[in-house]
C-alpha cells in the first residue's frame, strides 16, 4: 500500500530561466497537493504515448496548465470516493477526458480524478494489463469497431495498418489478426527484427517502400478492403487512393502530418469511406463497449510482444525517443518501481 503522506509524481513545470522549455522533477506530494475531485485513486500503472512525447517537448499545447502530473492513462484502486458509482476498493481505468493535459494525470502514486471518467476494470482484467492496453489499445480497438460497423469483415479482403510499429498501430494489428483479418502492416523501417516483431504479433504482410513519401494519383490499383490510418498526409492519401470499392478508413493519427493533400476520387468512384476515431471524448458507453472487448479480443502473447514496462523516473527520456519514432511498441509505466 502506497503511504498517502507522501507519495512520488512526476511534476513537469516552465523552466525558470527560459519559460518555453519544461522541466520534469520527480517529487515527493501528498494527498493535499492534488485537485479536489470527488474520487481519490491509488495508481498502479500509466502509460507512455506520443502526445506525452508532445507534451514533454512543450509542442501542440498538450500541457495546458503548470505545474502538471502528466499521463492521459491510470488504473488503479479507488481509496476514496464521494461518488456513488464508486466505492474504496473498487478497480478503475481512466483514459482520456483531458487528464493529463488540462488535469492532473496518471503519472503518480496517488490521483485524485472526476468521476464521470471513470469506467470499472472489465472482468477478467487486471490493472497491469489494462494499461499494457492503455490508450493506444483502446483507440485501437475503436478503429476496429469503426471498421466493422462500415461493414469491413474478416472476408472482405487485406487490411492495412499504417504506423504499426507504434502504440496504436501495434495494437490494431495484434487485434485484427486476433478476429481473423488479414493484415498488412506498414513500416518505414527495413530492419529484419521489425518486420519479425509485426509478424510475430499478426501481420501476415509488411508494406513500405519510397512509394509511401510520395503523392499518388488519384486512384490507384485497388487493394485494401479496409484500413486503420496513424499517420496522415501522404500516407493517408495513398491509402485513400489504394482503397477497393466500398472500403473504409478508420483514421485517429496525424504523426507524418495533419494534412491530407487527397482527391475526391475515391470517395465519390469507389464509395471509400474516411472515418475519424476519436478516444479522448468518446462517450462512456462505447468506451466500455471497447473495454470489455479488449479482454478477449488481443491475445496476452501479442501485449507481450508489443509492451516494455518502465519506472516513472525513466519517463522523460523516453517522451524524447518516442517523439523522434525510435520506439517500437508500447510503454508501461509501473509508478510503483
Amino acid at each position: 500500500m502506497v503511504n498517502k503522506d507522501t507519495f512520488k509524481a512526476l511534476v513537469v513545470d516552465k523552466a525558470e530561466s527560459e519559460p518555453s522549455e519544461l522541466v520534469a522533477t520527480l517529487k515527493q506530494l501528498t494527498v493535499a497537493d492534488l485537485p479536489e475531485e470527488d474520487v481519490l485513486i491509488q495508481v498502479d500503472y500509466s502509460t507512455l504515448n506520443y502526445k506525452e512525447g508532445l507534451g514533454f517537448a512543450n509542442r501542440n499545447k498538450i500541457f495546458r496548465f503548470f505545474p502538471m502530473v502528466p499521463g492521459v492513462d491510470l488504473a488503479g484502486t479507488v481509496v476514496e470516493s464521494n461518488s456513488p458509482d464508486f466505492n474504496p476498493g473498487d478497480q478503475v481505468i481512466l483514459n482520456g477526458w483531458s487528464v493529463g493535459e488540462r488535469y492532473w494525470g496518471g503519472y503518480a502514486q496517488m490521483a485524485r480524478i472526476k468521476s464521470d471518467f471513470l469506467i470499472p476494470l472489465p472482468q477478467g482484467m487486471d490493472t497491469r494489463k489494462a494499461m499494457s492496453i492503455g490508450t493506444a489499445g483502446y483507440t485501437a480497438m475503436l478503429m476496429v469497431m469503426t471498421l466493422e460497423e462500415a461493414g469491413v469483415t474478416p472476408g472482405s479482403g487485406p487490411v492495412i495498418v499504417t504506423g504499426a510499429t507504434g502504440g496504436v498501430g501495434g495494437n490494431a494489428v495484434a487485434i485484427l489478426a486476433r478476429l481473423g483479418y488479414e493484415v498488412t502492416a506498414l513500416t518505414r523501417s527495413r530492419q529484419a527484427s521489425i518486420h519479425d516483431y509485426l509478424r510475430q504479433i499478426g501481420a501476415k504482410e509488411i508494406a513500405g517502400g519510397e512509394e509511401w513519401t510520395m503523392m499518388p494519383s488519384p486512384l490507384e490499383t485497388q487493394k485494401w478492403a479496409g484500413a486503420v490510418d496513424n499517420v496522415g498526409s501522404k500516407v493517408l492519401a495513398r491509402v485513400l487512393s489504394e482503397m477497393k470499392y466500398g472500403g473504409c478508413v478508420a483514421a485517429c493519427g496525424l504523426a507524418g502530418g495533419s494534412d491530407l493533400p487527397a482527391t475526391v476520387m475515391p470517395f465519390i468512384l469507389r464509395g471509400v469511406s474516411l472515418r475519424g476515431v476519436d478516444s479522448v471524448w468518446c462517450p462512456t458507453p462505447r468506451r466500455i463497449a471497447a473495454w470489455e472487448r479488449l479482454v478477449t479480443d488481443i491475445s496476452d502473447k501479442a501485449l507481450a510482444n508489443i509492451n516494455k514496462t518502465i519506472p516513472l523516473e525513466d519517463v522523460p527520456r523516453y517522451a524524447k525517443e518516442i517523439l523522434a519514432g525510435n520506439i517500437t511498441g508500447h510503454i508501461v509505466i509501473d509508478v510503483n518501481a
